[in-house]
């Protein structure tokens, strides 16, 4: 039987240090040889939304875990609750109806959970 390699990196925190080390650990997983990945995801949502938009700090990161292959998705109720909309977003980020029924959607298909 083989096994599905899924994670997901959960944004949900402000601190750059926080944001920092996700994407890090993101990065790492996609460069890490010795696993094989059947899926990456990231999910931005609350005060974790600003680096999945094209103003944030860590909009080119992001920018090159899509061109990766990396899934990345944002909240559309966090979008609702910062007043922006999914064109102030980075290009290739997917819009999620919200963010924990996402969660919950993907640990119900086997994907480990990761929030630094």
């Amino acid at each position: 039987m083989l096994e599905d390699n899924k994670t997901v990196f959960h944004l949900i925190g402000g601190s750059a240090d926080e944001q920092d080390l996700a994407l890090t650990l993101a990065e790492n997983l996609t460069e890490d040889d010795s696993i094989e990945m059947d899926d990456i995801a990231v999910l931005a949502q609350a005060e974790g939304i600003d680096p999945v938009t094209k103003e944030g700090d860590e909009s080119d990161r992001v920018r090159a875990l899509v061109e990766d292959g990396v899934s990345v998705k944002a909240c559309s109720n966090t979008l609702a609750m910062f007043d922006l909309d999914e064109s102030d977003l980075v290009d290739g980020v997917e819009t999620v109806s919200s963010g924990v029924g996402e969660l919950t959607r993907l640990q119900n298909d086997g994907y480990a959970y990761i929030r630094p």
